[in-house]
This record gives C-alpha cells, structure tokens and sequence, in this order.
C-alpha cells in the first residue's frame, strides 16, 4: 500500500468529501493518519473546514498556521512537506483541480515518492459530464503538473438530491472514459444516506461533511 494519497478534482468534483473519508479509513486501520489542506483555490468546502471533527478522530490536519488557515491565500506550510516524507504517517493531500491549483502537486513532486494519486469525477458537473470532457479534464491537469493519475473515482452525485440512477449513470460514463485513458477506476462513490447497492466498481462508502447545493 502506498505511503501518501493525493485528490485532484474540479470544482464540484467532491474530491474534498472524498479526500476527508479516505483519512478516515486510514485511521481505522493505521496509527497515524495527517490530511493536508493545499488547496488553494477554493475559499469553499475545505478540508480545513472540518478540522474539529477529524482531530476528534486522531487525525491530523495540516493547514496554513494561525490566522492564515482560514485566510484565501496560495499558502502551502513547510510541514506538508514534512508529513509526506514521514515514514510513520499515512498522509492524504486535499488538492484544487483547476489549473491553477494543481500547481501544487508540482510543486510538491519531489516528495510524493510512493503516492497514489486520485482524479475524482463527478459527471454531474458540466465539464466532466462526458468521455470528452473527463478526457480533456484528465489531460490538462497531467499537462501542468507533469505527473501521474493513477486511479479515477467516481463521485457522481447531486447533493443530498444524488439516487442509484445517478451514480450508475457516472460509473458508465467513467468506465468508458476510463478505457480510453487506460487508467483504472478505484471506486464507485455512495453516499451514506442511500442504501446499499451492486455496482460494478468497489464500493466506497461516503459521510458528507460539506453541504454543496447545485
């Protein structure tokens, strides 16, 4: 099993609800587990948001120090650096999709040395709603960075509005996509308000802590 854990999406794409319960999986079956926010796009839904709940869980959580954690800055601490490089820590990154963002990726690729990295896919959202638009999503990104994705997840979902159709719908559109950029699927997300169904991708299992209306 790798060492760090990294989640790219766009805007929407729910990678921050994604990154937050992969540190909570961690943490049931490692000691130690940190979860780095370095997104530094989005002023919204971050994992620094939900601090008081994962260090509840014994998590850590790296964000910019003091004031400057909730300040909408391009702020990325020393102390990322120096979790991803901890041989004693899982440690997953909360990363922004859009260009700008995944910068940091970039920015941080000598110490991603045994890391799995994540796009989450969310083909409710208008540019990844189709083969083309996660094609040309999952390009741009690898072209700015110059790494990498190793796993595409899929998380279509409408909020607390998300359903069973919606989901299998995103798993097809994903699989296809999938097949054209030879890059695998990890997981078919659910969220925990629905019950259990057969997908074809594993199942990951989904609590929301952030609230997103579309």
């Amino acid at each position: 099993m790798a060492k760090n854990f990294v989640f790219v999406g766009l805007f929407g794409s729910g990678k921050t609800e994604v990154a937050i319960n992969y540190a909570l999986k961690l943490k049931n079956e490692y000691e130690n587990v940190a979860i780095a926010d370095v997104d530094i796009i989005s002023p919204y839904f971050r994992t620094r948001d939900a601090i008081d709940e994962l260090e509840a869980e014994g998590i850590k959580v790296v964000t910019p120090p003091g004031a400057l954690k909730h300040a909408d800055l391009p702020i990325v601490t020393g102390a990322v650096a120096g979790y991803l490089n901890n041989p004693q820590y899982k440690t997953v990154l909360d990363v922004g999709g859009e260009e700008n963002g995944i910068v940091v990726v970039g920015y941080l690729k000598p110490h991603l040395k045994d890391t799995e990295i994540y796009m989450v896919v969310n083909t409710r959202r208008p540019f990844t709603s189709t083969v083309e638009g996660i094609v040309k999503t999952y390009e741009q990104l690898t072209k700015v960075t110059k790494i990498k994705i190793d796993y595409l997840i899929n998380n279509s979902n409408l909020s607390s509005e998300t359903t069973k159709e919606v989901i299998l719908e995103g798993e097809r559109i994903l699989k296809e996509a999938s097949q054209v950029l030879e890059v695998p699927v990890k997981y078919t997300v659910i969220p925990d308000f629905l019950e259990d169904f057969e997908t074809e991708f594993p199942k990951f299992r989904l609590k929301r802590f952030m609230k997103m209306d579309f």
